[in-house]
């Protein structure tokens, strides 16, 4: 080009693959960053191989393994000097081995002169932990300060939530298109806001199964029965019935309509079979159980099998291939689309908030 006169500006950029929401893999990166998965377990590692699919790009060479005594070991086997380097970490059953697994591989990378650590981490462990009871401990916050400690500047973990509007959309339109019934979503303020994106009803649900948190740990039983007070022999206060479990209530009509629960987290099951139970008693045509995560412990496939509910869709966050096999109402959506972009926007310093907000039906 130079030879004939011409500048090399005028060279015709080189085309590229179409890429999800638009973009192509000239525009997923400045090429300096790499992507590693911090799991040994092979079946964790499907959701990061699909995300490097659609970013185009090779997920990062490294060894992780347990050694005989049970100890984590991470070796980095490319360079990542002064790069930014994502590290996508999938929870498989033994949380604590992937928690071990993700500080060593931070540690490593940020012991390896990378520029910037990023987490990404669609189900962040122990997050049912992040509140205080009694004389317990925050011990989400105490494992986010780990990460932070061990190198990773960033923490992300917020992308797969967003999926859901897509997933609703997608299922709103499939059940639509028989022009059967109507929809009503359960739940309160997460249900709200899905409620007026896809323009439904919202029904709510309050109250508490048989089979809820321990009424020991909640203090349902405290006070006692009965007290005598210090010193006055014979004198006794009156007595105090103690705290009693709200049964299971709808507020809304779910006649002939096809009921939407949703949350984030899906695990012990015997709440969701419990309004299940209700909302048929209500006359609900259809219910359909919509979590982020699905976690699925202990008998939960079987009781959702022997339930009511039609339908239970999670996102492929937390790997489930064994509970499926096991029920075949639960169904997965994938993630990987919105994952490979939250990365390159955070890559790119692009805005994320454009991502939560416009997400394409189709998508």
């Amino acid at each position: 080009m130079r030879r004939c006169g011409g500048h090399r500006s005028l060279r015709p950029p080189p085309q590229s693959p179409a890429l999800a929401f638009g973009f192509s893999t000239m525009n997923v990166s400045r090429s300096n960053y790499r992507v590693f998965s911090a799991n040994s377990s092979s079946g964790c590692t499907e959701l990061p191989t699909k995300i490097t699919e659609r970013l185009g790009v090779e997920l990062g060479r490294s060894v992780v393994y347990q050694e005989s005594n049970s100890e984590t070991k991470v070796e980095v086997k490319e360079s990542v000097r002064g790069q930014d380097v994502f590290i996508i970490q999938t929870i498989p059953r033994d949380v604590n081995t992937a928690v071990m697994e993700l500080l060593v591989m931070a540690y490593a990378l940020k012991s390896s002169c990378a520029k910037n650590i990023i987490g990404v981490i669609p189900y962040f462990p122990y997050s049912k932990q992040c509140k205080m009871r009694k004389r317990g401990s925050i011990v989400c916050k105490l494992l986010a300060s780990m990460l932070a400690k061990a190198g990773e500047a960033e923490l992300h973990g917020r992308g797969a939530v967003v999926l859901w509007e897509a997933g609703f959309l997608r299922l709103r339109l499939r059940c639509c298109s028989l022009r059967l019934f109507s929809f009503c979503l359960f739940s309160c303020f997460r249900a709200q806001s899905y409620a007026e994106r896809l323009r439904l009803g919202l029904v709510v649900m309050h109250g508490e199964g048989q089979h809820s948190e321990s009424d020991m740990a909640d203090g349902r039983h405290s006070p006692p029965l009965s007290r005598t007070t210090a010193g006055h022999t014979g004198l006794e206060l009156p007595l105090m019935m103690p705290k009693e479990k709200p049964p299971i209530t709808v507020v809304g009509d779910v006649g002939g309509r096809i009921a939407i629960i949703v949350d984030d987290i899906i695990d012990d099951v015997e709440d969701f079979v419990a309004a299940a139970e209700r909302l048929k008693e209500r006359g609900a045509y259809k219910i359909y159980i919509m979590a982020t995560h699905g976690l699925l412990s202990a008998e939960a496939p079987r009781l959702i099998e022997e339930s009511a509910i039609d339908e239970v869709v999670v996102t492929n966050t937390v790997p489930h291939e064994v509970q499926k096999l096991q029920c075949p109402k639960i169904k997965t959506v994938d993630v990987s689309l919105i994952l490979a972009e939250a990365i390159r926007r955070i890559h790119n310093g692009e805005s994320m908030s454009y991502l939560f907000r416009n997400i394409a039906v189709d998508d």
